[in-house]
């Protein structure tokens, strides 16, 4: 798994940084196979005393946006637990500790979508609610896509909809579509159909250019 390099924005490259948190120790207070939630003693860059507890992920994230020639994008549906509410999303996963992210997402969008792809480019490499969380998530988006056999979790009921791209942008902007790693990588993948990142057919069928 790649390591996350430390990239300052350009526009900040001659700012000093602000003074940085401070955690006095550390003592787990929830492990599960899948994250641990840890406790610190901390002192604040103001130099208060905190208390902070911090849910660490043990799978980094992944997901992949499906384009196909004609504009479309494949879309998976499910029910979150979390939420208790409906979502429909990209397919998307988590690559576990030794596991490489883009191995498991051409896993998850085989599963999910019952799809492969020939072509790849990396979308996003994101942290997600960094105030409470050190997850790490990485997005791609795919094309040349073909068939192939779906094969969901055990606990994974899903729908499925090939859908025009410019309709999911509009249901993202209607609050119909919120799943994070989709809207962000939906955006993405806009921004390289306008600027030259991808095939031009695929990008005008994309932008209905």
């Amino acid at each position: 798994m790649s390591k996350i390099r430390d990239i300052k924005p350009r526009w900040a490259e001659g700012l000093p940084d602000t003074p940085p948190w401070r955690s006095l120790g550390t003592s787990v207070v929830v492990d599960t196979p899948w994250m641990q939630v840890t406790r610190h003693p901390a002192v604040a860059p103001t130099g208060a005393d905190a208390d902070y507890m911090v849910m660490r992920p043990k799978n980094v994230g992944t997901g992949v946006l499906p384009l196909h020639d004609d504009g479309t994008v494949s879309l998976v549906g499910q029910h979150r637990f979390a939420l208790m509410r409906y979502s429909w999303e990209m397919p998307e996963g988590g690559a576990p500790e030794g596991e490489d992210p883009f191995e498991a997402v051409k896993r998850e969008l085989a599963e999910e979508a019952g799809l492969t792809a020939a072509h790849w480019r990396a979308a996003l490499d994101m942290d997600l609610s960094n105030s409470i969380t050190d997850e790490r998530a990485m997005t791609w988006v795919a094309w040349g896509l073909e068939s192939t056999d779906k094969a969901p979790d055990p606990t994974e009921v899903f729908l499925s909809a090939r859908v025009p791209f410019g309709a999911l942008m509009a249901e993202i902007a209607r609050g119909a579509v919120r799943d994070s790693l989709t809207v962000a990588t939906a955006y993405r993948a806009y921004h390289m159909a306008r600027e030259g990142e991808l095939p031009a057919p695929l990008a005008r069928s994309m932008l209905g250019a």
